[in-house]
């Protein structure tokens, strides 16, 4: 999935401060919940990384992580990255991302990131 938007404020590249994340064959900046692809020129592609084998989008029955304490709950503000995920919005947390579903956390695979 990926639209173009001209007119981005920010270049994204090594030292811009985003989290960057290998996305197929390309490098992806997470950037205020969406994920950014230079396009050149001021412009930025928003992309969303592909339910696959890799990042699936099932249901894992409540994952068990160290990246944070049991009762966490993920959403806007929580401490950890947002991602676009296939329809919907994942969170970054130790390289991979978990899914708030049902008063648990789904792993929806891990992500290769590049630099932060």
């Amino acid at each position: 999935m990926s639209h173009q938007h001209a007119n981005h404020d920010h270049q994204h590249g090594a030292q811009c401060g985003h989290t960057a994340i290998k996305h197929e064959d390309h490098v992806d900046y997470l950037h205020d919940g969406h994920l950014h692809h230079p396009a050149g020129a001021g412009c930025v592609e928003e992309h969303s990384l592909s339910v696959s084998d890799t990042n699936p989008d099932d249901c894992t029955g409540g994952h068990t992580c160290s990246g944070h304490a049991a009762d966490h709950v993920h959403g806007p503000g929580c401490g950890h990255e947002a991602v676009p995920h296939g329809d919907h919005i994942d969170y970054l947390v130790d390289g991979h991302l978990h899914h708030p579903h049902n008063g648990h956390c789904d792993h929806h695979g891990k992500v290769e990131i590049v630099r932060s």
